[in-house]
């Protein structure tokens, strides 16, 4: 049983791994920086992470899901949020939430020089599937990790 009951988000341990995503892709997002805060409370339902996104670093690569429900909370900074029909400027206190199956797709940037603070929530719901129009990418979510491929269905190279 967990026994941590409340913590600074901000003070949380930092993910040891920066992306899963194929190394090639990676490199797009190595200017966020996430904790999993959703972890530190054994939560199994749901994710949040409080995330930073350094100057010119990007949350994510542009996608959408189709089982998957998002929300994001923004708590410092200026992102840009990146959807199918353009950009948004966004501002503490702003909040933007993307259901599955509608195929918003989304990332955010920061185009600033200071650091950007958000909350991202997330269920954890089996079987997903995410699309990146803008990349030769696809992944799947089955229990509990998720699998990437080109959109040919081949799987990407890790070495």
């Amino acid at each position: 049983m967990n026994k941590i009951t409340a913590i600074h988000a901000k003070e949380a341990q930092p993910n040891a791994v920066k992306s899963i995503l194929p190394p090639l892709l990676a490199k797009r997002v190595q200017g966020r920086e996430k904790r999993k805060l959703g972890d530190v409370f054994g939560l199994t339902n749901f994710g949040i992470n409080i995330v930073k996104l350094v100057p010119g670093g990007f949350s994510s690569l542009r996608h959408c899901h189709s089982l998957q429900d998002e929300f994001i909370y923004i708590l410092e900074g200026n992102p840009t949020l990146h959807l199918n029909d353009g950009p948004v400027q966004l501002s503490p206190g702003m909040c933007a939430g993307f259901k599955a199956g509608n195929h918003q797709t989304h990332n955010l940037e920061n185009t600033t020089d200071s650091d950007v603070w958000y909350l991202e929530i997330g269920d954890r719901t089996s079987n997903d599937h995410a699309t990146y129009p803008d990349e030769d990418l696809q992944a799947d979510f089955n229990n509990g990790c998720w699998i990437f491929t080109h959109k040919d269905g081949t799987p990407w190279e890790y070495s």
